[in-house]
């Protein structure tokens, strides 16, 4: 094994994108891709390498800097000191990697190849920085699965890179829902800078390679604050939050508009119908063995399902996959724009690049939302019912935004939207229950709500006619 890759090894596990928490990865190194450099006694390369000890096996981009000497001012970003002595860094952290990383893309170049390739391309939507110059470039914390870059250049906009670390064969929905909006003139998302693109072997394509998305660059905007920080303030004020989620409301409604223009549509078959419910039971059947709270509910959850399966379903579309106020920031004189359009980090790539149900995204919204007033709770439990006084207005608005905008008759898909909604407390309660026990009420309050006031209904205006879809909470 190359010493670097054993060195990587012994490293990986402590970082926040490593997904193969509680095992010692077993890496083997596939490929790796070089960037050219000026410095003397400096190579930058990304790494691709499998880690044969999850199942399924999961491939890792991990670009490091080979130093011939330590530089001791980087001391916290070394991953080792390796054999022959050189010392090697976590790229991102190393100004060799992030100038030849925006290089490649704004310079639309191509890398030195060892066993897989890397291309840079710039969609020109934003203005570029100098070409050589260094870039001041600095990580975002708090990232959990990928690593993001942002460059503040000398008289240019910044932009903020994002280092995909696990890779999977296929277009990122990610770089092609995003880009897609931003060149179509979807106000709604920050405007596409550019991406890299790369190949690499494997043996479970019918070529033997496979080709995706290694990077994605887009413009940054400092000092935004996200959805759930800007939801969360006003529900810790006691602000009313109306107003603006019927806006959000109509953003994810324009978006979905959007998408639905740009990319194919489908009809939701009843292979489709079945996989979907199947999911839900997957879910549910876990949640039974790990939450005793919900074993109770278990009759009453699936007479839920059962009657959205049975009821009608809407036409499939490309959608977010993974809508919560944590991807959306308020962007001052802009509005709301949506980000991270990869999807659910927890679905098969291949399941994030097909159509699904405009409801998923609504239903992340709602949840959203419940969190916020749960999280307000736990804090100032003497608030409780002012809390969800504030949600249940808030998600009342953002319904009637989304319906404003979008003209879709929810109302027809109560069952359907119910389930969404219900299916995603469910993943709650589980992930509450292995990683925050006390915040696993907030999920489990809302699963026994959804089942005692049932779905979304249609109120109605004194002539009995369709009026304004309601939220039961």
């Amino acid at each position: 094994m190359d010493s670097a890759v054993a060195a990587i090894a012994e490293w990986m596990p402590q970082q926040r994108w490593f997904g193969g928490k509680g095992h010692t990865p077993q890496l083997r190194e596939i490929g790796s891709w070089e960037l050219p450099v000026d410095e003397a006694g400096v190579r930058v390369r990304s790494l691709l390498v499998m880690d044969e000890a999850s199942q399924p096996p999961v491939l890792y981009q991990v670009p490091v800097v080979e130093r011939s000497s330590a530089v001791p001012a980087a001391s916290a970003h070394l991953v080792a000191r390796l054999d022959d002595g050189t010392a090697l860094y976590d790229g991102p952290h190393d100004p060799a990697f992030t100038d030849a990383l925006l290089e490649l893309i704004v310079g639309e170049g191509r890398a030195v190849a060892h066993g897989a390739w890397a291309a840079g391309h710039f969609s020109g939507a934003t203005d570029a920085a100098p070409r050589g110059a260094r870039v001041p470039a600095t990580v975002l914390g708090g990232e959990q699965s990928n690593t993001s870059i942002v460059y503040r250049p000398d008289g240019a906009a910044p932009v903020i890179c994002k280092v995909y670390r696990q890779l999977h064969h296929g277009d990122n929905p990610d770089v092609t829902l995003q880009t897609a909006l931003a060149a179509s003139g979807s106000r709604h998302v920050p405007a596409s800078v550019g991406d890299v693109i790369g190949e690499w072997d494997d043996t479970g394509q019918p070529d033997g390679r496979a080709r995706g998305h290694l990077a994605f660059a887009q413009e940054f905007l400092p000092g935004v604050e996200d959805a759930w920080r800007v939801a969360l303030l006003a529900a810790a004020a006691g602000q009313d939050f109306a107003d603006d989620a019927r806006a959000l409301g109509v953003a994810v409604a324009e978006v979905h508009l959007s998408l639905g223009e740009l990319f194919e549509r489908e009809p939701a078959t009843g292979d489709l119908v079945e996989a979907v419910t199947a999911a839900w039971q997957r879910r549910l059947g876990i949640a039974v063995d790990e939450v005793p709270a919900i074993a109770p509910h278990r009759d009453a959850i699936d007479a839920f399902y059962a009657r959205a399966q049975a009821g009608a379903w809407p036409e499939l579309q490309r959608v977010h996959g993974d809508l919560h106020l944590g991807q959306v920031i308020l962007a001052p004189g802009r509005g709301w724009l949506i980000l991270d359009f990869e999807g659910e980090p927890m679905r098969p790539m291949h399941e994030r690049r097909r159509p699904d149900l405009p409801v998923r995204d609504v239903a992340g919204m709602l949840r959203s939302f419940d969190y916020v007033a749960g999280a307000t709770e736990l804090v100032h439990p003497e608030r409780a019912e002012e809390a969800r006084a504030w949600a249940a207005s808030a998600r009342q608005a953002f319904i009637d935004g989304y319906v404003a905008a979008s003209g879709m008759d929810l109302a027809r898909y109560r069952d359907l939207l119910a389930a969404f909604e219900l299916d995603k407390a469910v993943y709650e309660a589980i992930y509450e229950t292995r990683n925050r026990p006390d915040w696993a009420p907030i999920p489990l309050r809302a699963i026994a709500k959804l089942l005692e006031s049932g779905p979304l209904r249609a109120s109605t205006d004194a002539a009995g006619a369709p009026d304004r879809v309601v939220d039961p909470a």
